[in-house]
């Protein structure tokens, strides 16, 4: 009988899932000081480049599903991150804006991201980086069906 681990080691899914755990967990240690997660710091960043988008947006940008999004906003809400107001194209929607406190938040985790990035990347032959991360976006946007 195969061990589940010699499976697992060969899953594009289980290696997926492990190698996203190893990046936050990165991230939470470089960007301590900001308090962010990498799901939090991937809305404000989006949200930084693009004022005014609505949560909808923002689960088309960041790839964050509508609930967790939805829990993500209204956290950063709390800690005063971000303001959030009715949208000019939609009533229904809110638009989302960065605070003063929210772009200190964001300046002060961008050097941990950065970081992040490096150390992910650090484990792979130079030649092989760029590949990666060419193979990581086509991943990300495959057409789903």
């Amino acid at each position: 009988m195969a061990k589940t681990g010699n499976h697992l080691n060969r899953s594009a899914m289980h290696l997926l899932h492990r190698a996203g755990q190893c990046a936050a967990d990165i991230f939470s240690e470089e960007a301590r000081s900001s308090g962010l997660t990498p799901r939090q710091f991937a809305v404000l960043a989006v949200a930084a480049e693009e004022e005014g988008l609505t949560q909808t947006e923002l689960v088309e940008r960041t790839g964050i599903d509508r609930s967790t999004l939805a829990d993500i906003v209204a956290r950063l809400l709390s800690r005063g991150l971000i303001q959030r107001r009715r949208s000019k194209e939609d009533a229904r929607a809110y638009a989302v804006k960065l605070t003063p406190q929210g772009a200190r938040a964001l300046r002060e985790a961008q050097s941990g991201a950065v970081a992040t990035d490096s150390t992910l990347l650090s484990v792979l032959p130079p030649a092989k980086r760029q590949d990666f991360l060419e193979s990581l976006s086509l991943i990300v946007n495959a057409p789903r069906k």
